[in-house]
């Protein structure tokens, strides 16, 4: 696994204790945190940072292409600092994004739209009740 500063060089970014500590925390978690989880993680060992140097990292990495936005849960954003294509699933009862990878890696590449359109991003997303969720509601009943 490549670390944060390689990471952040790959995509031609300027590593900053910040910036380091974002995206080695984007790399560590595959949790799909939002921003203020990322915040709250942080901000024990960075006592200076705030919540606008936060978004601001998080807006640079997105643009440079070093992680993922994920609008997929209806009342936040989550970041994925994992590029690699594959999909995610929601959880609506406990609000949890999942990692779904693909068992063919040239899925994107062969749906994408065969116009002039030029692709620079593509999300799969799945909603619904997780394993773990439809469990609890089997052992409720």
């Amino acid at each position: 696994m490549k670390t944060a500063v390689e990471h952040l060089e790959q995509y031609g970014i300027r590593p900053s204790i910040q910036r380091t500590a974002v995206m080695n925390y984007l790399l560590k978690n595959r949790t799909h945190p939002t921003a203020d989880e990322i915040y709250s993680a942080l901000e024990k060992d960075i006592p200076r940072l705030s919540r606008t140097t936060i978004y601001n990292t998080l807006h640079l990495l997105y643009e440079h292409g070093a992680i993922l936005v994920l609008n997929i849960d209806p009342s936040t954003t989550h970041f994925d600092g994992y590029t690699h294509p594959h999909a995610h699933f929601y959880c609506t009862k406990c609000g949890k994004v999942h990692d779904i990878e693909f068992d063919d890696a040239q899925f994107i590449e062969r749906n994408r739209p065969r116009n002039a359109h030029t692709l620079t991003d593509a999300q799969l997303y799945y909603r619904g009740i997780c394993d773990k969720c439809a469990e609890a509601e089997k052992v409720a009943q």
